[in-house]
């Protein structure tokens, strides 16, 4: 086991702001635990069935063997009355959103955003849907507001670098993943205005998180230079450590398990998801998926997740890939099945619909959204703009959001 602390020989006092951070291998926890002052790193559960501790202004969990619980299909929030039946899918070639109506899988709108839209992303308050324009290695980024109850844009907001938008668990802070800029901004929820930045200098392609089940740390994957992960503390707002896994890869998205315990890690280089400890910040196990393993969404019942594979390691792949879903079992960790895209194709991200019955993901390279039955596997598609990625479906059970095309609590 190598840990060793980047940029500075001080304990975690000094990771704040980017200036230090655990460098680890993944390797035993064991060996972890002997390192002297990691504080949070170290925290664990000790009995799953002890009530969870949430930080302040976080709300309650209400199942803490299954954190998805309110996300059921019965489970609409009162703030989401009104919200028209869509499916939001930014084209970040074409720099539009197209709009699609699930009922009769029509395209019923088109609109243009900011420059390289990447995702459509639901606010903490289920109010607004937020494209994040990250302006193509530009300084034109912005955050377009769409309103649910319309399917209308209104103005966009300047955002520097936004690839991907989160928020906090007790919703006081946006944070905008600046991907060029390995950084991540804090911003007003309401008017984005920045507050803190965190730099990551260590994690090169910042772009995808997921939140620990008590709301004190997130855990965000590091695409490039041989890729990994950064863990943040959101009670100080400072880097944890790195978390380097055991060969080369391009990690993309990641969920946590129903119990709290496991992050889910989709790899696009090692085909499958790695399986992190995520209070001991360490790799447990490996579970190959299929070609480019990209977008990861949780059943609507919390059993089941679905694995999109791109098809491609590529981040510029050819169109009718080798491209796939497997459903992976939570409980056993096992893939039970794998449904392949008829005549190839390239699953990248997106989300279930409210009843469960139909998973939505972007064509990535194949220019369409697939609409697939979670029962069957079968696939139907839907030609939409040019290299369409993070799309939404709205609206979606859950008492919040915490971001990306609706990571719901």
């Amino acid at each position: 086991m190598l840990c060793a602390w980047i940029g500075s020989s001080a304990l975690p006092s000094r990771a704040a702001g980017g200036e230090g951070g655990l460098l680890c291998s993944a390797a035993s926890a064991v060996a972890r635990a002997a390192q002297p002052g990691l504080g949070l790193l170290l925290k664990v559960r000790t009995n799953p069935s002890d009530p969870i501790q949430t930080v302040p202004g976080m709300p309650p969990v209400l199942d803490a063997g299954n954190l998805y619980s309110g996300t059921a299909a019965d489970r609409l929030s009162p703030a989401v009355g009104g919200a028209l039946s869509r499916i939001y899918v930014p084209n970040r070639r074409s720099n539009s959103g197209y709009v699609i109506d699930p009922a009769t899988l029509a395209v019923v709108d088109r609109f243009s955003v900011g420059a390289s839209p990447q995702h459509v992303v639901p606010s903490w308050d289920l109010k607004t849907l937020w494209v994040a324009n990250n302006g193509a290695r530009r300084s034109s980024g912005s955050l377009t507001p769409i309103d649910p109850k319309t399917g209308k844009p209104g103005t966009a907001v300047p955002v520097d670098d936004p690839y991907n938008l989160y928020f906090t668990p007790d919703g006081r802070a946006a944070i905008v993943v600046a991907e060029r800029h390995k950084r991540l901004d804090f911003r007003d929820p309401q008017t984005m205005a920045l507050e803190q930045s965190i730099e990551a200098p260590n994690c090169s392609g910042i772009n995808h998180a997921d939140f620990s089940i008590d709301g004190r740390y997130a855990i965000f994957t590091c695409e490039f230079r041989g890729g990994g992960l950064v863990k943040i503390d959101l009670v100080n707002r400072k880097v944890l450590g790195y978390l380097r896994f055991p060969r080369r890869g391009m990690p993309q998205d990641i969920r946590i398990s129903p119990d709290g315990t496991r992050f889910y890690v989709a790899d696009m280089h090692a085909d499958g998801v790695y399986v992190v400890d995520g209070d001991s910040f360490t790799e447990t196990d490996f579970i190959p998926t299929g070609i480019g393993t990209h977008g990861l969404y949780p059943s609507r019942d919390g059993k089941e997740l679905y694995v999109a594979n791109r098809g491609s390691h590529s981040t510029r792949g050819a169109p009718h890939g080798k491209g796939s879903i497997a459903v992976l079992d939570f409980a056993t960790g096992k893939v039970e099945h794998i449904w392949p895209i008829p005549g190839g194709g390239s699953p990248d991200m997106g989300n279930v619909s409210i009843d469960g019955k139909q998973l939505w993901l972007s064509g990535r390279f194949d220019n369409v959204v697939y609409d697939i039955d979670t029962t069957t596997g079968s696939v139907r598609s839907i030609p939409v703009g040019q290299e369409p990625h993070g799309l939404t479906v709205w609206p979606q059970p859950g008492r919040y959001s915490l971001g990306h095309t609706g990571n719901m609590r």
